[in-house]
């Protein structure tokens, strides 16, 4: 028997999101296991997109299921995750509902195909819908506190593709040449679900993809003229190409071999020369001080939850604690590493405070306090001169990811 078109793809989604909701994995890192099967570029960018929908709106989806339930289904059942599925397609992809439930029911064979048909047959028959922006999880609306409503309204939908180029001056040939917009010089705004080693561009290095917010802290770096900077936990390397196209000696440092070479590829393609060092921050002594450190610190990653809506289930206090206490010992280590008069940059992708504005309150230098003139229009530092971004700001262009920044000068 012929199995449904497009079943590989629905089978991919369902391996994600066990891998994610049962095992704790990343949407990253699952990914490639879980479509190891899947042939075609668009077969893999749908099973992304539908475990992707499934975990935004998760709280959502499942209000719906358990509406059309005599009694609750365990949060494990394999059923109820292919419900998920088949709402999350039919409420959020646009897929007509026959199609939903060709390859849908195959995920069930020799479970209870009935049910999930009955269910969703139910939720179809009474044009069921969901909110205009997802319920947050309870315990991730805690923590967000009264945040929680602006941030959520920016998570409704997957963010566009940013580019950040290698040369800012030419950033209106290249808007002309890919109909992008641009918040900033040297910034590219295109439609999401361009594959991205077809654009233009791309196999010359004239750019790479970085969202706008994390190309902040590099920036408020601003020209290096042959100085010397440390980027700490820098791969894949966004931040070090751009301190490179900013003038900057760069040495990059990181401990994960894996992302380290992720880092050199981005330097070969794009012509640019840092030197690498593959070593534990936390044990690692530099030869020399630097005239600036730029420490994105390894955090929950919370504030990349446009993208990555995993971070939503996966994320809880024992993780931001963790990641906290390896934060305050990088800020605390690196300091000495500065030469008097030197700038540290340091910077999370996290939406909580515990990474953010308790680690900036702990720091004993001198404020550089982060100036309008430096960020996009609609953006703003806070009364200690810090910027704190998060998903819900520039609604009308299209949004960014939540980042806390801070400067100081030794």
């Amino acid at each position: 028997m012929a199995q449904p078109q497009g079943i590989h793809a629905r089978r991919a989604a369902l391996r994600l999101l066990d891998a994610v909701l049962r095992r704790g994995e990343t949407l990253d890192i699952a990914f490639n296991g879980a479509t190891k099967d899947v042939r075609k570029f668009e077969d893999k960018a749908l099973a992304r997109a539908i475990a992707s929908e499934v975990l935004r709106w998760l709280t959502d989806l499942d209000a719906l299921i358990d509406s059309a339930t005599k009694k609750p289904l365990p949060d494990d059942a394999k059923v109820r995750t292919v419900l998920r599925m088949m709402l999350a397609q039919w409420l959020r992809l646009d897929t007509p509902p026959h199609a939903v439930v060709a390859t849908g029911l195959d995920l069930l064979a020799g479970g209870p195909r009935r049910l999930a048909h009955g269910v969703f047959s139910t939720l179809t028959k009474r044009e069921a819908a969901l909110p205009d922006v997802p319920t947050m999880p309870v315990e991730v609306a805690a923590r967000w506190g009264d945040r929680t409503p602006a941030i959520a309204a920016g998570l409704a939908e997957p963010p566009p593709l940013d580019l950040t180029l290698r040369n800012p001056a030419e950033t209106e040939h290249w808007q002309a040449k890919m109909s992008a917009d641009s918040l900033l010089p040297g910034h590219l705004r295109l439609p999401r679900g361009e594959n991205v080693e077809k654009l233009p561009g791309f196999a010359d290095g004239a750019w790479w993809v970085q969202d706008l917010a994390a190309s902040l802290p590099a920036r408020l770096l601003g020209q290096g003229e042959g100085r010397h900077v440390l980027d700490l936990c820098a791969a894949p390397g966004g931040k070090t190409l751009q301190l490179v196209a900013q003038g900057w000696k760069v040495t990059a440092l990181d401990i994960s071999k894996r992302r380290l070479d992720l880092l050199k590829a981005n330097l070969k393609r794009t012509g640019l020369k840092a030197s690498t060092v593959r070593a534990d921050a936390l044990t690692w002594e530099p030869k020399h001080q630097f005239d600036a450190i730029l420490l994105d610190a390894p955090c929950t990653a919370t504030g990349t939850a446009r993208r990555h809506p995993d971070v939503l289930h996966r994320i809880g206090h024992r993780q931001i604690e963790e990641m906290a206490e390896l934060q305050k010992a990088l800020v605390e280590r690196v300091q000495a590493w500065l030469k008097p008069g030197g700038t540290l940059v340091y910077a999370t992708c996290s939406l909580e405070r515990e990474e953010g504005e308790a680690r900036a309150a702990a720091v004993d230098l001198t404020a550089a306090p982060i100036l309008a003139s430096e960020l996009p229009t609609g953006l703003t530092s806070t009364e200690e001169g810090w910027l704190r971004t998060d998903p819900g700001m520039l609604p009308d262009a299209g949004g960014l990811d939540g980042f806390f920044v801070a400067r100081w000068i030794r």
